[in-house]
């Protein structure tokens, strides 16, 4: 997870920030006391935004309490508790392993192996709870993997994989919403793909690491065209994603979710189209 599906906080009302920080310090405490301070340091607002999204949907029981934590040690902050809380923290965590996992299979990353030895036992678990979405990171980090060694230039496959990667991890229960819920993470997970190669282009460009997108601008005949093209191509994934969340029957926590959908998860392209300009 990278990031970028967070709030555009000016645009929040109060309540309504305070609100989203409640998810966000509730999934940290989760975090934090199954899987200790290594758990903590996994805490993710991708993770945030699925938690948020799925107990919006389902309505399920919340529970709200005063906690300390480290970053407020002196007063007490509201934490909201419940099994999608729970969830969100299992899945952060398979991620986080099977992440690492693929780092030492291949870099043979020190990292990646610490990593692994940090989180193994609890991913062991879980990935037998969680069968389905266990094999779906395994498959799909193994496919991006291959796509990476063979340098492939589709960006649409690419994405594809970490698409189909998502969309496991929205899939709470496999129920009707199963179908809508697994085609909204698709095209989430795809612009997340895609905006994080944009954002890393430049520094892959420099490194020769690889980026999908280096054949893309490769293609454009100038840099207006190439920028025009990749902001197409997000707007079509996040037109594909909101679509799928307006038919779903949400009303909890709204706001906050279109929030994001329609402003927060453009932060970082904003911010970057503004540094070039400056250049």
């Amino acid at each position: 997870m990278f990031g970028y599906i967070t709030i555009d906080k000016p645009e929040l009302k109060v309540k309504e920030f305070y609100r989203y920080k409640s998810y966000y310090c509730g999934l940290c405490r989760t975090l934090k006391e199954e899987y200790g301070m290594r758990g903590r340091m996994t805490l993710s607002y991708d993770m945030t935004f699925l938690v948020l999204l799925l107990t919006s949907l389902y309505e399920v029981h919340t529970k709200e309490l005063q906690s300390h934590c480290p970053l407020h040690p002196v007063k007490k902050i509201p934490m909201l508790q419940n099994e999608i809380l729970e969830y969100g923290a299992k899945m952060n965590i398979l991620l986080t392993y099977f992440k690492f996992e693929d780092d030492w299979k291949d870099d043979k990353s020190l990292k990646g192996i610490a990593g692994m030895h940090l989180f193994k036992k609890k991913a062991e678990n879980l990935s037998k709870e969680y069968k389905r979405q266990a094999h779906a990171i395994q498959k799909q980090l193994k496919i991006l993997a291959s796509y990476e060694d063979a340098q492939e230039e589709n960006i649409d496959l690419v994405a594809g994989a970490f698409g189909n990667l998502m969309a496991e991890l929205f899939v709470y229960k496999e129920d009707m919403w199963e179908n809508e819920l697994r085609k909204f993470g698709f095209y989430l997970g795809k612009f997340i793909y895609i905006m994080d190669a944009y954002d890393d282009l430049e520094e892959d460009l420099k490194t020769d690491s690889y980026n999908p997108l280096k054949a893309l601008k490769g293609n454009c005949k100038d840099e207006q065209s190439y920028e025009e093209t990749v902001h197409q191509i997000l707007v079509m994934m996040m037109a594909e994603a909101t679509g799928v969340f307006e038919r779903l029957p949400i009303l909890l926590d709204v706001e906050i979710l279109r929030n994001v959908l329609y402003s927060g998860v453009w932060a970082k392209y904003n911010k970057k189209q503004k540094e070039r300009q400056e250049k």
